[in-house]
């Protein structure tokens, strides 16, 4: 597992959002175990409580589970990212990279292009009415 800290996002965030990314995308599975939360503490050089809150939170959504003496395992109802999206997100990825497009820019794009299920909108669009 490799968690990296960068950008302007509160680190417990950044924790939160990696774990969540990679269970979604299947790097890690139901039953892996994450390292303790001292050990990534001290891998990421922040403090314990920092991935303390990080690893609550992902509990509270159901994707983690902490046991005494067994540590921290992804839940077996975490759920991953079905292949076709998984891979079209990698092709994005990619394609944006190599245009030189950064994250947040490619996340504003999409969010852009995003088609609201069952109307055929865009996020950025309001269906007409009728007056």
């Amino acid at each position: 597992m490799i968690i990296l800290l960068s950008g302007s996002a509160p680190p417990t965030d950044q924790i939160r959002d990696q774990i969540r990314g990679l269970i979604a995308s299947g790097q890690l599975a139901a039953n892996d175990r994450l390292p303790s939360v001292r050990q990534l503490a001290k891998d990421l050089a922040v403090a314990p409580g920092t991935v303390a809150k990080a690893y609550r939170a992902l509990e509270t959504e159901r994707l983690l589970i902490t046991r005494t003496g067994s540590g921290t395992r992804v839940s077996t109802t975490a759920t991953t990212t079905r292949r076709p999206v998984l891979d079209a997100a990698r092709t994005l990825a990619d394609t944006s990279s190599r245009a030189g497009v950064d994250l947040d820019t490619t996340i504003q794009i999409l969010r852009a292009v995003w088609t609201a299920p069952g109307d055929g909108t865009t996020a950025n669009e309001k269906p007409a009415t009728n007056v």
